[in-house]
């Protein structure tokens, strides 16, 4: 049963709907033929979550599997509100909550604007957990379950821990989907962020296994000269 706040919602979402924002979306995303795009600004889903971020999870699950593109981040966002500020046992049923509709989080964009703030936390919280928990992930077939793996390492890069990110990088070096290519060279730039030397050293080390898309995105803060060094070693290597 639709509440009056999903329904109040749904009809906010569509009222501020822009045109040329849905067309750009369209470009971008590539949705898929089922997805309806409204054309909604993230900050604008973003700001909807914050003053939605009491609803019912009943409301939530609704958005999440609604074929509105919008509706769904909406869901995905009031999520990451409720992940924000819980706690213990509580936490804890969201991010099963997540993980157990991750069928829903079905394009790049739903992925990068969830997995770090909804599974991260826990991930950050559990570390005895993590690795267990991310390397399943990385082994769906699903290519965002995959992603959902490397981009939730996002929160504990930001804790200044590594490894779960450095390892992943180098199981998921062969993976069929550039999508995941990029996502492991973004997340290996925010490490070099942090700590450029480990960086350089980590990619000293296996450039010659990692994707060229990875090398690129992840040496992007690298001073120059030292980003020209992977950059030509891996276009020589690869032809």
């Amino acid at each position: 049963m639709t509440t009056v706040v999903l329904a109040a919602l749904r009809t906010r979402l569509r009222d501020l709907a822009e045109p040329a924002v849905r067309a750009q979306q369209t470009r971008v995303l590539g949705p898929a033929h089922d997805d309806e795009l409204l054309g909604v600004r993230v900050p604008v889903l973003r700001g909807l979550a914050r003053a939605h971020r009491r609803m019912a999870l009943e409301d939530v699950d609704v958005l999440l599997h609604s074929r509105v593109h919008e509706e769904r981040f909406t869901g995905l966002l009031v999520l990451a509100e409720r992940v924000r500020t819980a706690r213990g046992a509580d936490r804890r049923a969201l991010v099963g909550f997540y993980l157990a509709r991750t069928g829903c989080v079905d394009n790049w964009d739903l992925v990068d604007g969830s997995a770090h703030v909804v599974l991260g936390p826990w991930l950050v919280d559990h570390p005895q957990d993590a690795l267990g928990l991310l390397d399943g992930l990385a082994a769906s077939p699903r290519l965002w379950d995959r992603r959902i793996a490397v981009v939730a390492t996002l929160a504990l890069i930001r804790e200044g821990r590594f490894e779960p990110t450095l390892r992943m990088a180098l199981s998921l070096r062969q993976d069929p989907e550039p999508l995941i290519h990029k996502a492991l060279g973004w997340m290996l730039r925010e490490i070099g962020r942090r700590d450029g030397p480990l960086l350089t050293a980590f990619l000293d080390e296996h450039r010659a296994e990692l994707p060229r898309v990875t090398v690129r995105h992840a040496t992007e803060l690298l001073p120059p000269e030292v980003r020209a060094r992977f950059v030509r070693t891996r276009s020589r290597e690869r032809g």
